[in-house]
């Protein structure tokens, strides 16, 4: 063999070097605290983790000569959990244990994603409120002092006050949608969903705004507001109000480089409170996250029906990369890209926005125009893919130097999430087959067209003739996502053949049965005698960033408000 499997790599020694002292700085701060190191094995039964939560994916799942279920951990928390609960007794309590140990997790092909990396992390069991919540978020600010992290900030959030939120849904399938589309970042849809129901005002208010709060400790207030008029009592913030006090009075070198995000609010069935992030060197990838998970240990030791937990991992790829020095970034950006994080940019250079040539690009020029851009530099760019230019408004609100790369709209969404820009615009259905890590913040209302199905006219009848022999749906499309999502929610056994160019010539010469494709005027299909037997979705162009770095830079959010501004205007 001459190559470790995708995603796996060797280390070698000056690296591992480095590795080892990251982890013996971490593991000193941990130690200094009483924190105990255990061990977990690398296998563990799969049924026995899904007791305490939900289980992140793992490519690598196995039966052992017993017939158990075995998978390889893609997480150390869930294992110790098992660990606490079937070894320990409430006696034991409160526990302070860390850990350095590899995961493995799902990661799609092709991506340039890694799918092992190592956790240097530690869990609080026994220990909650305030007092539980400073200590786990201090020890990693503490860390990453240790380390010398460069440009280090901690964000916080909850899932708190979007749940008691979500307590106030009078539809649970309403309440069910909406957690999935926060989970997926998708605001945009989300705005949708909640103005089509029938909720109160106040409730459809705070569902859709709760998620885009983010700043210093006066966004509470924001905070309470929302949650006051929707009929939630004013206690969901009083955890993160009590937090920064109790920083601020004990590791004031945290409180200086607190924030508030009401984005970072996933695993809604798993996290109970607070959710944390600690950044580094202009790095758009958290180097480490964690929270509150109380429920996971309720009634699991004898004598203990509650048991407060929290917890907090590092990742020592990202740790590896956020201490590359900072001149050699600026001088080599890919070097900050080994291992498995995003492009580092100093947070002063110009906010990089990736423009979409072909269809979409007269109307992207012309939003970004109105919302205050030059874009005088991208109608005649030759072949030129990098443009500086400026805000032209002036002041304290003025994003100052900007810079355009242009893309293909299929590679806009790649582009911002690995950190090549800060946000981008191309149209819903590139986001949804590239299927990244990004917030989608903006409905830009142009490049309208639709995703449908459609067969030739003089094979009517043959598809559902097919269907009935073989038990599937042969479909030719150029979204192969979009189109299985869309025939997996119909309950259609469909098997995609993916083509990227006239796939209308799928069923004309009977390769497939059907297609789907995108139309905007429907000329193509009408011109091959193509009539449409299904509607998929619509499609328009959004605004979307990256979410690191909308968390770390303003200028961000203020371009999708300005975008925003000039949607409604419009």
């Amino acid at each position: 063999m001459t190559a470790t499997p995708w995603g796996f790599r060797d280390i070698l020694p000056e690296e591992a070097q480095a590795r080892e002292d990251i982890a013996l700085a971490v593991k000193g701060c941990l130690k200094v605290h009483g924190y105990l190191p255990v061990e977990t094995p690398l296998l563990e039964d799969k049924a026995a983790l899904e007791q305490g939560g939900r289980l992140a994916d793992t490519p690598f799942k196995l039966f052992d000569d017993d017939g158990r279920f075995l998978v390889v951990r893609p997480d150390n928390t869930l294992p110790i959990v098992r660990l606490v609960s079937t070894r320990m007794s409430a006696d034991d309590l409160p526990l302070r244990l860390r850990y350095e140990a590899p995961v493995v997790r799902a990661a799609s092909r092709n991506t340039g994603a890694s799918r092992q990396f190592t956790q240097l992390g530690y869990e609080l069991i026994g220990e909650g409120g305030a007092a539980g919540d400073a200590e786990i978020v201090s020890l990693a600010a503490e860390a990453a002092c240790a380390l010398e992290l460069p440009a280090w900030r901690v964000v916080c959030g909850s899932v708190r006050p979007f749940k008691d939120v979500l307590a106030c849904v009078s539809d649970p399938a309403l309440a069910h949608e909406v957690v999935a589309l926060v989970h997926a970042n998708d605001f945009v849809d989300l705005d949708d969903l909640v103005a089509e129901s029938a909720e109160a005002p106040a409730v459809r208010r705070a569902l859709c705004e709760l998620p885009r709060l983010c700043g210093g400790a006066e966004v509470l207030d924001r905070v309470d507001e929302l949650l006051t008029a929707a009929g939630v009592d004013g206690q969901a913030t009083d955890e993160l109000r009590a937090l920064y006090d109790a920083l601020a009075r004990e590791a004031p070198q945290a409180a200086e480089r607190l924030s508030f995000d009401f984005s970072i609010m996933n695993s809604f069935d798993y996290y109970t409170g607070l959710v944390f992030k600690v950044y580094a060197a202009g790095m758009p990838d958290s180097v480490g996250s964690g929270g509150r998970y109380d429920s996971v240990l309720d009634d699991a030791l004898a004598g203990a029906p509650r048991v407060p937990a929290a917890g907090f991992a590092f990742s020592l790829e990202r740790l590896e990369a956020a201490r590359s020095d900072a001149s050699q970034a600026v001088k080599s950006p890919a070097h900050m890209a080994a291992g498995d994080c995003a492009v580092a940019r100093d947070a002063t250079a110009p906010l990089r926005i990736a423009v979409p040539k072909g269809s979409l690009n007269k109307d992207t020029l012309r939003v970004l125009e109105a919302a205050g851009l030059d874009v005088s530099a991208l109608r005649d760019p030759g072949r030129h893919l990098i443009f500086r230019a400026n805000d032209t408004l002036e002041g304290a609100g003025s994003i100052g130097a900007v810079e355009y790369i242009i893309v293909r709209p299929t590679d806009a969404p790649a582009f911002v999430a690995c950190g090549g820009a800060d946000c981008g615009i191309c149209g819903r259905d590139s986001l949804i087959e590239a299927d990244l890590n990004l917030l989608q913040l903006v409905d830009l209302k142009f490049g309208a067209c639709r995703f449908i199905e459609a067969e030739p006219a003089w094979r009517a009848g043959e598809a559902e003739a097919a269907y009935a022999r073989r038990g599937s749906l042969r479909v030719a499309t150029k979204y192969p996502r979009i189109a299985s999502a869309w025939y997996e929610s119909r309950g259609v056994n469909a098997d995609i053949v993916s083509l990227h160019g006239n796939i209308e010539l799928g069923p004309i010469v009977g390769m497939t049965d059907r297609i789907v494709d995108i139309t905007a005027t429907g000329t193509t299909l009408r011109e091959n005698d193509l009539v449409i037997t299904g509607e998929v979705m619509e499609c328009t162009a959004r605004f979307f960033v990256n979410p690191g770095r909308a968390r770390l830079d303003a200028r961000v959010r203020s371009l999708a408000e300005r975008l925003a501004a000039v949607v409604a205007g419009a």
